[in-house]
């Protein structure tokens, strides 16, 4: 049984669209409004904890911000988060506390759920990305394919999304490799561990890991 659904995927406490994700079925329906919901919950973040600098930019008191990163609204960065030398938020994210944005990574309609980390030379777009989910060094979203086609998500039965773009869904706790690819539509579960250099596409179950070109694994399969 493919576990696609918001409720399989996250623990929508640990993000500020929790409320506003349980709106939808499947990740994949939130990346239109995406820009809208960081607009609303920008809208009611309390002027003790963030600041609206910018257009439509909302960063937290408590979050690292370097100089070097240039940020397009709409964007909320979360409390304690921490967006590095070079990142490029390009509007229409959502970066959750304590969540790392890094070196050199772009970041474009998205969510990352608190804790997430993307420190390192990434590309993530119109994805959500859960709790603690990480992404190692160089690790991609590519979210339109090559035909430019709409996207459709393959599991046990194909996901037809309606859209020309989406990146992936990673899970809570999700753990991708250094310089894997996660092609359109990919959907990772809760737990999995993505190894590097692999290039993942459809839906990999929870608590499993993915060998390259070895195939999935339970993850206590070592």
């Amino acid at each position: 049984m493919d576990l696609v659904k918001i409720t399989d995927l996250y623990d929508l406490t640990h993000s500020l669209a929790g409320e506003m994700l349980k709106r939808y079925t499947y990740p994949w329906e939130a990346l239109a409004d995406i820009p809208a919901i960081v607009r609303e919950i920008g809208k009611s973040l309390p002027a003790e904890l963030y600041e609206e600098k910018g257009e439509e930019i909302w960063i937290a008191k408590s979050a690292k911000v370097a100089p070097s990163a240039t940020i397009s609204g709409p964007c909320i960065i979360g409390e304690h988060a921490e967006i590095r030398p070079g990142a490029f938020i390009r509007g229409g994210v959502l970066i959750g506390a304590e969540a790392v944005l890094g070196n050199s990574c772009e970041a474009k309609n998205c969510i990352l759920f608190d804790k997430a980390q993307v420190p390192h030379f990434n590309y993530v777009g119109d994805s959500i990305l859960g709790y603690h989910a990480h992404m190692g060094a160089g690790a991609v979203t590519s979210n339109v394919k090559g035909d430019n086609r709409n996207i459709v998500v393959h599991g046990e039965k194909d996901y037809e999304t309606g859209r020309r773009k989406f990146g992936a869904a990673l899970g809570d706790h999700a753990e991708i490799g250094c310089n894997a690819v996660l092609n359109p539509g990919s959907v990772v579960g809760r737990n999995t561990q993505v190894y590097p250099l692999s290039s993942v596409r459809g839906v990999i179950p929870a608590n499993s890991m993915v060998k390259g070109g070895r195939g999935v694994f339970p993850k206590e399969e070592r």
